[in-house]
């Protein structure tokens, strides 16, 4: 990836593309104060070589579904290959290797079916290369999904975001256009679990690579017309299943150092400990998890003193954290979906 030095404009456009992923370049040029084609040109760049990513993410208690956090130890020669085959597995979405190079992290998510346990690890390899395989539901969310990592959204003013979520709606849409009420596919309120027919299918495909995909081209792979596709999106995130998040590299952030970690906070203290940690600019992702630990946490630091600093400092120093253990990413194989070559 090419070294970029992000400036205030290219930190504005990614707090803008948070608040509303498919938000048209034109409004978002409003809002910085910039023309559209310059809006564009900072997208694209970021965007090359997968620096920044907009990917549509579905919800899934919705989908009567659950997600997983797990964990792979193996001899280390083997750790790449088993890496990269989870990874091409469609229920992962993201796959990273550990320091040292015996352990795999990833986060993987299956019907919450009796039969669960085999989905989750029937299907890995069955060889001594693997020593052990962990599983434990996230069973909430702090930081990622829906919750906003802040390192990434502190460029814009409170009216600037207000101004942004105004106007919010599925991209490419006339000026003045209403939003349409829920389809039938996708009931507004309704708990879950979802029943998807073919179009919802194939527009949640499209939107998990790319989820800026023009509404004519969703139309195109779907085989809808575009104000369909327009009805149905707009249904789809207005029932909570379907939403957009921005997958940064952290380097174009200034972030050196990856890292994660699981705590075991006090029962009594993990709410507020989670939430305390989810304000931190350093942790990108938060969930409070089943296990021997219950809380798990994505790190991003801008080097080795700094990821020392905080360890000791912020995380050592909660009130209610028991005991901590941590370790470097050393190589993601998988992020937001995506295969890493």
């Amino acid at each position: 990836m090419e070294t970029l030095t992000l400036d205030e404009l290219d930190r504005g456009l990614l707090h803008a593309l948070h608040v509303d992923g498919r938000a048209p370049f034109r409004r978002i040029a409003e809002v910085l104060g910039v023309s559209d084609q310059t809006v564009a040109r900072r997208y694209h760049r970021l965007r090359a070589d997968d620096g920044v990513r907009v990917v549509g993410r579905t919800s899934a208690r919705m989908l009567g579904e659950v997600d997983w956090l797990t964990r792979v130890r193996c001899v280390p020669d083997a750790a790449g290959a088993i890496a990269e085959a989870l990874a091409r597995r469609p229920e992962t979405s993201w796959v990273s290797l550990l320091s040292g190079g015996g352990e795999i992290i990833c986060n993987t998510r299956s019907p919450a079916r009796p039969d669960r346990e085999e989905l989750l690890l029937g299907k890995l390899p069955k060889t001594p290369r693997v020593l052990s395989v962990s599983a434990h539901y996230l069973l909430r969310t702090f930081v990622g999904g829906t919750a906003a990592w802040s390192g990434r959204t502190s460029a814009l003013s409170a009216a600037q975001v207000a101004r942004l979520r105004a106007g919010a709606g599925v991209g490419d849409e006339p000026a003045g256009a209403t939003a349409p009420a829920p389809v039938a596919s996708v009931p507004a309120g309704r708990p879950g679990p979802v029943v998807l027919d073919g179009l919802d299918r194939g527009l949640l495909a499209a939107l998990a690579v790319d989820g800026r995909t023009p509404l004519a081209e969703l139309a195109y792979r779907t085989g809808g017309s575009e104000a369909t596709v327009r009805r149905r999106l707009a249904a789809l995130t207005r029932s909570g299943l379907l939403h957009f998040d921005v997958d940064v590299q952290p380097r174009l952030l200034g972030f050196e150092v990856e890292a994660f970690c699981w705590l075991t906070v006090h029962p009594g203290r993990l709410t507020a400990v989670a939430q305390a940690v989810a304000d931190h600019p350093e942790v990108g992702f938060a969930a409070a998890t089943t296990g021997p630990t219950n809380l798990a946490a994505g790190l991003v630091c801008r080097d080795i003193e700094a990821f020392y600093d905080y360890l000791t400092d912020r995380l050592g120093g909660l009130d209610g954290v028991v005991t901590l253990e941590s370790a470097p990413v050393v190589r993601s194989v998988k992020r937001a979906g995506l295969l890493i070559r």
